[in-house]
This record gives structure tokens, C-alpha cells and sequence, in this order.
């Protein structure tokens, strides 16, 4: 396994939308071994492909603490087949945008398909954190982050933010 590099806003790449994979082989379950191996020293509780510069329908999450055993869930090519009426509202971060969170209203139940790291169809279906979590990781496939979500003052507040602590890593050219 090996820790992958995470790409911070404001990377194109975050932007992209990813592609599904064909099946889940030996490289698919390697990048799901990779990713959940970095999100876990992030720490993090969930990543995409995109967030480490693969595009691919790829996303891991484990909601496990730290005093429980892990309980890694991976995906391949997760689609939501339903979503419930009713929201829920949840304050959000990412590993793409550290330190910025916000809150973000999404469906509160969902029900998705997805191919696991066997490569075999499986639904779950989720409520409370895990169904936020799962679809704040969907979006990174279809290039949207959790301050998409958000409206264009409090967006534009963090991105600005994440802009200029960027440019104050920079060196300065002579």
C-alpha cells in the first residue's frame, strides 16, 4: 500500500468528472487499499479517486473511531437509486479544502448501488452521517465540492481564504 497525494482547491483537477472503471481488478482494489491508507493518515472519514488525481468512480469511507475496529466501505461506481423526501443538514469539511467547514443540506436517507472491491453489484442503504458521507464523495466524481452547496457569499468567503493561505506557501520568485 502507499499514501497518495490529496490535491487541494483551487487543483482543476477537483473539477473533472470521473469515469467509471470497467470492473473492480487488482489496480481498482489497489487504489481503494491506497486511498483508504491515506484517508486514514489524513485523517479523514471519506475520499474519492479525483481528490488524489485518478479519475475514476472510485470512493472509500469509514466512519469507525479511533477506538473502534476499522469498518472500510468501497465503491465502485456508486449511483443513487433513491434519495428521501426529507433532508438533513450536516456540517461539513474536506480533505481538498482543510480546515474549511460549513453546513450543507442533502437528502437524508439514501439507497445506492455500487460495485465493491470483489467487484460484485451491492445496495445500501443510508441514513444520518454515512448517507451525507457518501454522497459529499459522489459529488467529487461529478467535479462538485461541498461549497458548491453553499451560497455564493459563504463559497466565495472560503475559497478566498484557501487562495490566499495557498499563495502565502509559494516562495517568492527574485
Amino acid at each position: 500500500m502507499a499514501l497518495l497525494n490529496i490535491l487541494n482547491y483551487p487543483d482543476k483537477r477537483l473539477h473533472k468528472i470521473a469515469k467509471p472503471v470497467d470492473k473492480v481488478d487488482a489496480e481498482v482494489r489497489r487504489l481503494m487499499d491506497d486511498m483508504l491508507e491515506t484517508m486514514y493518515k489524513a485523517p479523514g472519514i471519506g475520499l474519492a479517486a479525483p481528490q488524489v488525481g485518478e479519475l475514476k468512480r472510485v470512493i472509500v469511507i469509514d466512519l469507525a473511531r479511533e477506538d473502534e475496529k476499522p469498518q472500510p466501505l468501497r465503491m465502485a461506481n456508486p449511483e443513487l437509486i433513491a434519495v428521501s423526501d426529507e433532508d438533513a443538514v450536516y456540517n461539513e469539511g474536506c480533505l481538498s479544502l482543510p480546515e474549511h467547514y460549513a453546513d450543507v443540506t442533502r437528502p437524508a436517507a439514501i439507497k445506492v448501488r455500487y460495485l465493491d472491491h470483489e467487484n460484485e453489484i451491492r445496495e445500501l442503504e443510508a441514513d444520518g452521517l454515512l448517507a451525507t458521507c457518501i454522497q459529499h464523495e459522489m459529488d467529487h466524481l461529478e467535479g462538485i465540492l461541498f461549497v458548491d452547496h453553499l451560497t455564493a457569499l459563504k463559497r466565495n468567503m472560503i475559497l478566498r481564504k484557501l487562495l490566499k493561505a495557498k499563495k502565502s506557501q509559494q516562495p517568492v520568485s527574485a
